[in-house]
């Protein structure tokens, strides 16, 4: 697993063992940067279940402002300081161990917000669905927003509009997805 582009480019990076992350490839994380890459530069970004990091961290290397990176893992934030160090993005790059939900409570409490907000939790637990409830009165999603779920390719975003969201973009790959999608009827 490398950086593919920007600042940071070629330099290797590293994933926790075993089976209980599962880095986001280089091929579906170039495409989803290829999308993205004229809002990256100067953006803030928060990274969900970082993993290794490598999500947040092509955003910086690419131009980002800053991103916090979240995991409750202590291999997989282990994994992410090891990448900001060999990336130089500590100063950029804020890791917050612990669960998702509070540390959406402590950003709020901050006063942050954020320009993307990614999400890669386990597949086929609906995970995603608790995040994006909790997050729909958040203070950390501003007008534009862009959240992106990363989700297994059959997960159903069916409760989307209910739940006050528009999908903005869908790229489906061959065993998982991507769903780009902003609060209320924003484009």
């Amino acid at each position: 697993m490398r950086v593919i582009a920007g600042s940071a480019r070629r330099l290797q990076l590293v994933a926790p063992e075993g089976l209980e992350t599962r880095p986001t490839g280089d091929k579906i994380r170039e495409t989803l940067f290829n999308m993205l890459q004229w809002d990256i530069p100067g953006s803030t970004f928060l990274d969900l279940f970082s993993g290794s990091g490598a999500i947040a961290i092509e955003a910086l290397s690419r131009g980002a402002e800053s991103a916090v990176l979240v995991d409750a893992s202590r291999k997989a934030c282990a994994c992410i300081r090891k990448n900001l160090e060999t990336t130089k993005f500590t100063e950029s790059g804020r890791l917050i161990f612990g669960d998702v939900m509070s540390a959406i409570r402590k950003l709020e409490s901050e006063g942050r917000t954020f320009d993307f907000i990614y999400m890669d939790p386990p597949f086929r637990h609906e995970t995603e669905k608790d995040v994006l409830e909790r997050l729909r009165g958040s203070s950390l999603v501003k007008e534009n927003t862009m959240i992106i779920v990363e989700a297994a390719r059959e997960t159903d975003f069916s409760y989307l509009e209910e739940m006050g969201y528009h999908l903005v973009r869908e790229k489906i790959y061959k065993t998982s997805r991507h769903e780009f999608l902003k609060r209320g009827g924003e484009e």
